[in-house]
């Protein structure tokens, strides 16, 4: 059948969580909380970093470009989300979907390359202590920071135009609560296997070029602070590694399982709560465990609440 003569699909159904009624207006309340929990977190550190001149250095610099980026990913789907759980019927625009997928990609680009980024600077601070300044000077960490946008509006940029060329003319219902390509894919009345070949390649050579440089990053760590003779020292030395960790596990682990594996196309409910992992918790988690186990964003978190007990 002609292009031409087949109706073209102007919204997207999204399935959500669940389509019982009753349970609509609880997850609504959950989610909202999550959100929340998730935008006043992430400014809170990015307040905490900016007031404090101690934490003036790249280290915190890079946390509160990942801070910013945490709200700006959970904001492309959440709110989205949120509105469907109240709405009659699960819809999302085509242009809205585009650019759902546009946006979400863009950021979760800029968020495992800040990651990496972040795994260098311990690497420099730990394995080369006495260059650490003149390595991560302000000029350095500023190009960093503007790669890791340029790098990742070039990754959403090149598995987003693609799209656009796809024609698509029913079903329209993707089984997901927000638009992501592996499933939008699956709709495509025209072959996508050009967009299927980029989309893996972008993530085996942005994705996982991105988690060797940490690998390696830390692999390094870890054999200079075995070889510290002090206890105290190597606690310390992992301490400032430890929260880095849990945030890079959190976000490769479920993020590649979900890609990587065969048969994503089609998220079972199991994909879907994963999903939920990696692109609506890890936001909300990252400011609860850096704060959590990072001493000098508690001491200076505890100096602005006492600032503001002093003002009122």
């Amino acid at each position: 059948m002609a292009k031409d003569n087949r109706s073209t699909v102007t919204d997207f159904l999204l399935l959500g969580l669940s389509d019982d009624p009753q349970f609509q207006p609880l997850l609504f309340l959950v989610f909202l909380v999550i959100y929340l929990t998730t935008f006043v977190g992430n400014m809170t550190i990015m307040a905490v970093i900016k007031a404090d001149s101690q934490l003036h250095t790249p280290m915190y610099f890079f946390l509160s470009q990942l801070s910013f980026v945490d709200i700006c990913y959970s904001s492309v789907t959440v709110p989205k989300m949120l509105e469907n759980f109240l709405a009659e019927q699960k819809k999302i625009s085509f242009h809205g979907c585009i650019a759902q997928i546009f946006f979400f990609t863009l950021f979760v680009g800029v968020e495992i390359f800040t990651l990496s980024a972040m795994a260098y600077d311990r690497y420099a601070a730990i394995c080369d202590p006495l260059h650490y300044m003149g390595i991560m000077n302000k000029c350095f960490c500023v190009q960093v920071v503007f790669s890791t946008w340029a790098l990742g509006f070039f990754h959403a940029l090149i598995n987003t135009l693609p799209v656009l060329n796809l024609h698509f003319c029913g079903p329209n219902v993707i089984s997901h609560f927000s638009c992501e390509l592996p499933p939008l894919l699956q709709l495509s009345c025209t072959e996508a296997t050009i967009n299927k070949v980029v989309l893996f390649a972008t993530l085996v050579i942005f994705g996982l070029s991105s988690f060797l440089l940490t690998l390696i990053s830390y692999m390094h760590i870890i054999s200079t602070v075995l070889k510290i003779r002090s206890a105290g020292g190597r606690q310390k030395a992992f301490s400032t590694c430890s929260s880095h960790l849990i945030v890079v596990g959190l976000l490769y682990l479920t993020g590649f399982f979900l890609y990587m594996k065969p048969n994503t196309d089609s998220p079972s409910m199991p994909d879907r709560l994963i999903s939920i992992q990696y692109s609506i918790l890890t936001p909300m988690l990252n400011p609860i465990i850096y704060s959590l186990k990072n001493k000098e964003v508690k001491t200076a978190l505890g100096k602005m609440l006492q600032k503001f007990k002093f003002l009122k």
